[in-house]
């Protein structure tokens, strides 16, 4: 679209700048936050995960040949062990046997570190796969948003979904996926060798497990709202933040810097607070594991020593060495239910992150029914507002039955006191909002049945509050137009009075505009604005309150580029300085969500309605 984005300002009162509700970061809206389904949550994940198959077969073989090494450890040291025997009163040595076993062991470590080190560079490859998927899902998902979903989420928020939400996740795979598949194998694998060398010692083993499964549910149910609660308030703060930033200038104009700090202050202590039972909670969890290991290790030294002195007809004869390595296998039978537990505070964090993630990506995408077989060539500019009603909030209306008929290469004034929904129509004809009801027709075709992009790109706005992107002042104008060439590039510039300015510049088209264009006058970025929407050529458009944020001399420049701009185009002109309008074709009057009054700027001043009390205040100083 040839247009920069526009929030509903005086229109829409409900809704903060910057996407929040009434009563500040902290609102009900944020407070209502709940925990959603962990399930879910994580299958979805581990669909993106999957993408990456050769990745994740590669990083399984590793694993296998790690767990494979770590296990075989404890048999060959048992083995080691059991050379050392005492025959006849007198200790003997195998040593043959014992440096075989040494030998192989060593070898078994070398393979087993070589590994590892490999399987830390795939589980970082196949984390950042993922959340390259993920992040570029996402952030295609929020192109295709609708604006109302801008305007009433904090941007900070979203923002701090797209990379502290995100960065969860990255974190949680390189480090857990691993953890957790390794932990899956060696606890199945420790298990059948503690069967292998006595079945009724691995029973004993499996004792605590009822225990652990209980004591980790029970825990889980605390930590987890805890670390989603974490992820709500850090997006809370992260949108007080960038609020501050875009409003630094008025905070300090009315001397607001201690409530800002003190508001952020709150904020931040309350993060505080549940960051720390976060922290508590998720870090019972480990020693609780721990205990209930060192438990079951306990159980194995006792029983096995009883063993290996009155032995049991139906068991396997146990040796030191069995008991070692079954003491051994013990440890490595907790250390995944451990491992597990120490990482289940990421896990949670990750999957809470997830969660705000797949919110967004869950949300209606905006709504583009139109098939109408049209070029943008092919639109001429006649539009008709046909009983349009409209509201943002249910139950408060702002326009009700609107009738507005626009002929192509008319310019047209729409003019009415603050919230009267001059800024709605624009709204409404871009399809920002969908009507409640009514229909607006361009060149006798519903705008529904015109495809967005066919819709957009006949229209462009140049508004109030320019935008303007960090980059060259000549891809900024070309950004209506990519197609464009340099010298139409530079015709449009001089068109609407910018090239003058620029060409004095050190490096002139190429000179880098700092963000939001601020090493650049108000009136400067107002005529870039006009430069790019002139190289757009749109068959309409849209002047909202254009010149209201500049000084007279500059508004004369901006008006005489504005002049050129609008021969031979459809114009709609939103406007509170009336001595703009004067030469519209015709004034709307906009009052209660209708059109009070229409005509020209005399017809209107001889009606001595509206327009005339509107005008006469203006002009005596009174701001309307």
């Amino acid at each position: 679209m040839n247009a920069n984005a526009q929030r509903p300002r005086n229109d829409m009162p409900s809704v903060r700048p910057g996407g929040g509700r009434p009563g500040g970061p902290m609102g009900a809206r944020m407070n209502k936050e709940k925990p959603k389904n962990i399930g879910k949550t994580l299958a979805r994940l581990l669909k993106y995960i999957g993408k990456s198959k050769v990745l994740i077969l590669l990083l399984l073989g590793i694993m296998a040949i790690v767990t494979i090494s770590d296990l075989a450890g404890p048999a060959l040291q048992g083995a080691a062990i059991d050379t050392i025997r005492i025959v006849d009163g007198r200790l003997t040595v195998d040593r043959e046997a014992m440096v075989r076993y040494l030998s192989v062991m060593g070898i078994l470590f070398v393979i087993s570190a070589s590994m590892t080190l490999l399987q830390g560079f795939l589980a970082a490859k196949l984390s950042q796969n993922t959340v390259y998927m993920l992040r570029n899902d996402l952030f295609r998902k929020i192109s295709k948003l609708p604006i109302k979903y801008t305007d009433t989420h904090r941007h900070g928020d979203i923002m701090s979904r797209m990379t502290n939400d995100v960065e969860n996740v990255s974190n949680a795979i390189s480090q857990s996926i691993t953890s957790l598949i390794s932990s899956v194998l060696t606890l199945v694998g420790a298990f059948s060798m503690m069967i292998y060398y006595s079945w009724i010692m691995a029973l004993i083993a499996c004792v605590t497990i009822p225990i652990t499964i209980t004591l980790s549910s029970t825990l889980a149910k605390f930590m987890r709202k805890y670390f989603v609660r974490r992820q709500v308030l850090l997006g809370q703060i992260n949108g007080q933040v960038e609020e501050m930033v875009t409003s630094y200038k008025t905070v300090v104009a009315y001397g607001k810097e201690k409530q800002a700090v003190a508001d952020f202050s709150e904020a931040s202590a309350e993060l505080k607070k549940c960051s720390i039972s976060a922290r508590v909670w998720g870090s019972i969890m480990g020693p609780c594991m721990n205990f209930l290991g060192n438990l079951q290790y306990v159980l194995i030294a006792a029983f096995g020593g009883y063993f290996v002195l009155n032995p049991v007809s139906f068991m396997r004869t146990l040796t030191i060495g069995n008991i070692q390595s079954m003491l051994q296998y013990s440890k490595k039978f907790t250390r995944p239910v451990n491992e597990i537990a120490n990482q289940y505070a990421t896990i949670l964090t990750a999957l809470a992150g997830a969660e705000r993630i797949f919110e967004i990506m869950d949300s209606a995408d905006e709504i583009d029914e139109g098939q109408k077989a049209i070029r943008v060539e092919e639109i001429e500019g006649n539009i008709e507002f046909q009983a349009i009603d409209f509201s943002y909030e249910e139950g408060e209306p702002v326009l009700k039955g609107l009738e507005l008929s626009v002929k192509a290469g008319q310019k047209i004034a729409i003019v009415g006191a603050t919230g009267s929904g001059k800024t709605t129509i624009v709204n409404l004809l871009t399809r920002f909002y969908e009507l409640n009801g009514g229909q607006i027709t361009v060149d006798g075709i519903n705008i529904t049945e015109l495809p967005k992009q066919t819709l957009r790109k006949s229209i462009a706005i140049v508004l109030q509050d320019t935008v303007l992107f960090s980059d060259t002042i000549r891809n900024n104008i070309k950004y209506g137009r990519a197609d464009a060439t340099d010298d139409e590039m530079k015709r449009a510039a001089a068109l609407a009075r910018a090239d003058t300015f620029i060409e004095r510049l050190p490096d002139g088209y190429d000179t880098v505009l700092a963000e939001s264009g601020s090493n650049l006058s108000q009136g400067q970025r107002q005529l870039l604005s006009i430069a790019r929407a002139v190289l757009a050529d749109p068959k309409i458009l849209i002047l909202d309150e254009a010149t209201s944020s500049v000084d007279t001399r500059t508004e004369m420049h901006i008006q005489q580029a504005m002049v050129a701009l609008m021969e031979n185009r459809t114009s709609l002109i939103i406007a509170h300085r009336l001595s703009t309008i004067r030469d519209a074709d015709k004034i709307v009057v906009i009052k209660n969500g209708v059109v009070a009054e229409a005509g020209n700027h005399e017809e209107l001043l001889a009606a001595g309605g509206e327009y005339y009390q509107l005008y006469k205040n203006q002009f005596a100083g009174i701001a309307t």
